[in-house]
């Protein structure tokens, strides 16, 4: 389905593309050979006519983006997965050229020379919607964003709190976000305009969907909508806020306030939720909730992940590699992906005996809020990380490479993929943005 947001600031650049040793190469006079500047680092020429890599590097760095186009977002333990070919080994690091900070690799960020990273910083007349009098020798940012192939379509700007859910049901042209103000607000997705606002008499802790149900963890309730079908039910049994929502397995679960995880059975053919059981363990609020293959995992703040067996409910390992509030777990390829306020998301692969184990830990200089993960146009996987502060980050996976950066008035809290190459994220100013990859 094709969302068609107006587009707004859309493809503005809030700086200008440089070739910094990405090996870029372009067809030119002199094409085939290697930079006599870029080798010793002083070539300032873009476009160059020259190779700004070497030779021997071009043919491995086109079979590792080979194998990365060939990923694709799954659940650990599903079918289709292949360890051998992303291994631990691979994780972070550079191989032949393609990694992170180190030279040679791809250098996504662009940057200004001299600017000693001021280009990093929103303009505040810009911020606040002024006009800048410096206009393009603004030494600040005029742009939200950094990174290539990235635009933001629309702000849609309504909510007076953070946003902690956004949701895009199967088969709408409707957008749903949830905030702290009370309020479920929905979006046209023609037109950007706020069609329908619902305060539901409490804080939202989190808001998703699944299929055409939208689901909204309440104070000591479970909001369950169909707009297809026109039902609306409430589950009660909640102790606190619902922080965390999931599906699978024909389970509901609501990660809650106290400490549990409250399951409802759900019966697609009545369209009823019968409860099931109530899984304790954690001894405070279980903040995220992600299902992979017949588990469950479980973020909390109490600073670890909970694997759950779906087929007895029961809690098969504990988890105790983070020292802070574990803020999102994210399943991707064979991997499981935990972040943390105590600045690092970790990157976890099962062991021969099934047990899960850190294999990879990505440092970051703020704490983690959130992790999405989704395809970019080309079929290469992308992690969004939002942090505990006003800038979110863009990696490939699984090399960790900056990919861009997104920068908001306060940190982000929420982030939702969608079709197309459509993301929404909303920050702690009640912000949110329809973005996508061009």
């Amino acid at each position: 389905m094709d969302v068609d947001f107006m587009e707004r600031n859309g493809n503005k650049r809030g700086v200008n593309q440089r070739n910094v040793g990405g090996g870029r190469h372009y067809n030119g006079p002199g094409s085939g050979k290697v930079c006599a500047f870029w080798l010793e680092g002083r070539c300032n020429r873009n476009p160059c006519n020259f190779l700004h890599q070497k030779p021997d590097q071009i043919h491995n760095r086109e079979e590792v983006s080979q194998q990365k186009r060939a990923l694709v977002w799954r659940n650990p333990n599903g079918s289709g997965g292949s360890s051998n070919q992303n291994g631990p080994s691979k994780w972070g690091k550079t191989n032949n050229g393609v990694g992170g900070a180190s030279s040679g690799g791809r250098a996504l960020i662009p940057t200004t020379s001299g600017s000693s990273g001021k280009r990093d910083k929103i303009c505040n007349f810009f911020y606040k919607g002024n006009g800048c009098k410096f206009g393009d020798n603004c030494k600040f940012m005029h742009s939200w964003f950094v990174g290539d192939d990235l635009a933001l379509l629309t702000p849609l700007e309504g909510h007076k709190k953070a946003i902690t859910g956004i949701a895009f049901p199967l088969g709408s042209d409707k957008l749903y976000s949830g905030s702290n103000d009370g309020s479920v607000k929905v979006w046209d997705c023609q037109t950007g305009k706020c069609i329908g606002d619902f305060n539901l008499g409490s804080e939202v802790g989190c808001l998703v969907s699944e299929g055409a149900w939208l689901f909204v963890g309440v104070l000591n309730a479970v909001k369950a909508w169909n707009p297809l079908i026109g039902i609306d039910l409430t589950l009660d049994g909640p102790v606190g806020i619902v922080y965390s929502l999931v599906i699978g397995n024909d389970f509901l679960f609501a990660g809650v306030q106290n400490g549990n995880i409250l399951a409802w059975k759900v019966h697609v053919a009545t369209n009823n939720f019968e409860p099931a059981a109530s899984l304790s363990g954690h001894q405070l609020s279980v903040v995220s909730l992600v299902v992979g293959g017949m588990r469950l995992y479980s973020g909390s703040m109490d600073n670890t992940v909970r694997v759950w067996d779906l087929s007895n409910l029961q809690c098969i390992q504990t988890l105790t590699a983070h020292t802070s509030v574990v803020t999102s777990v994210l399943c991707w390829d064979q991997f499981l992906l935990s972040s943390s306020l105590d600045q690092t998301i970790k990157v976890w692969v099962a062991t021969e005996n099934g047990s899960l184990e850190v294999t990879y830990t990505h440092k970051e200089e703020h704490g983690v809020l959130t992790l999405s993960g989704m395809l970019d146009t080309q079929g290469k996987p992308i992690l969004l990380c939002s942090n505990n502060s006003n800038t979110s980050h863009i990696y490939d996976l699984p090399s960790f490479s900056e990919r861009g950066k997104i920068f908001s008035k306060e940190e982000i809290r929420s982030i939702q993929t969608g079709p197309n190459g459509l993301f929404f994220t909303g920050d702690g100013s009640g912000e949110l943005k329809v973005w996508k990859w061009s």
